[in-house]
């Protein structure tokens, strides 16, 4: 940790570091994002303003899946195979318990052995924000430098469940939810909402004695999408079959990422989705602005413990505790 010392980096240099694609330039301004001091949030702020103009030029891409699903590995074999196309490929989480686990930089390098020693890839884990607000807005900023630094593919990895899913469809292009073989369980996810995200649905492990089981799930799954409407008039999620393991199936998958990019370009809606995407990421920052002054405030450190109490003893109504709370902070 930096010491209170310190200066601030200076943003001029970072942006210009940035701009000539210098991926330890790019670390220390994620690095600076991520920062909670003061001088820090500031350098930052400026730093994406400056490069606000460079960013935007990328696919985003979301990728989520349950556990096991095989993410990481299709990830590392999507990379692989789009770096050796001469793309340049930037790997970021979303991880919402990041706050218990770290966030090992070390984990994610070791999960994705190819792209790690890959110089046409960058990978980079989500903040230890504590709030999924708090990692979606940072993942953000992180992703316009990246595009700024000559990425044309972002690969968003959703680690955990629920929100994150959300999260991170609402601030990509293209949304791939992976699944396993047997069909069974993968239609639980449409209960769930997931499904109802996706942009495209990939069933992983479509090899040796998989591949029957493999097609079956596909084929569950295409008549599921049937009862859902698309959530575009210009594209309705495909399924697909692959194997991350022998890389069978990955061209035929990125080749529907194209054609969706080239059909959702043509109807502007991919430049919509990003409209309304950054208003969303503005209100994202202030929901974790304000959680951050909730936390930090010097009246409400003494005041919060007395109001939780009052609130569980049941001397004290929720809602008259929430003006409380507002009141002090002036809001």
């Amino acid at each position: 940790m930096p010491s209170r010392s310190e200066s601030a980096p200076d943003a001029a240099l970072l942006a210009r570091a940035i701009r000539a694609g210098e991926r330890a330039g790019l670390a220390r301004a994620i690095t600076l994002i991520e920062s909670k001091r003061p001088d820090h949030r500031k350098a930052a702020h400026q730093l994406v303003q400056d490069l606000l103009p460079q960013s935007g030029k990328a696919l985003r891409v979301g990728i989520t899946g349950s556990p096991g699903v095989g993410k990481s590995t299709t990830i590392d074999t999507l990379g692989t195979f789009l770096t050796e196309r001469n793309h340049k490929v930037a790997v970021l989480a979303v991880d919402p318990s990041s706050n218990r686990t770290g966030g090992s930089i070390l984990g994610d390098k070791t999960r994705m052995p190819r792209l790690a020693n890959d110089m046409n890839a960058f990978i980079r884990p989500s903040p230890s924000s504590g709030t999924l607000g708090g990692v979606a807005a940072k993942t953000r900023e992180t992703m316009l430098l990246c595009e700024a630094a000559g990425y044309d593919v972002i690969l968003v990895e959703t680690v955990g469940v629920g929100q994150s899913e959300t999260a991170v469809a609402d601030m990509t292009d293209f949304f791939l939810v992976l699944m396993l073989p047997g069909a069974g369980d993968e239609l639980q996810g449409i209960k769930k909402g997931v499904v109802e995200l996706a942009d495209m649905i990939a069933v992983n492990k479509a090899d040796g004695d998989n591949i029957k089981r493999a097609k079956a799930a596909a084929a569950e799954y295409r008549a599921a999408l049937h009862i859902l409407k698309p959530p575009s008039p210009h594209w309705s999620p495909p399924v697909v079959t692959y194997s991350a393991l022998t890389g069978d199936g990955i061209a035929e998958l990125w080749k529907a990422v194209g054609e969706y990019r080239e059909k959702m370009t043509a109807s502007d809606e991919i430049a919509g989705r990003r409209r309304l995407q950054q208003v969303k990421w503005m209100w994202a920052m202030l929901e974790d602005r304000l959680h951050e002054r909730l936390r930090s405030d010097p009246s409400l450190k003494t005041k919060l413990p007395q109001i939780e109490k009052a609130v569980a003893a049941g001397t004290l109504s929720p809602t008259l505790a929430v003006e409380q709370i507002a009141d002090a902070l002036g809001i």
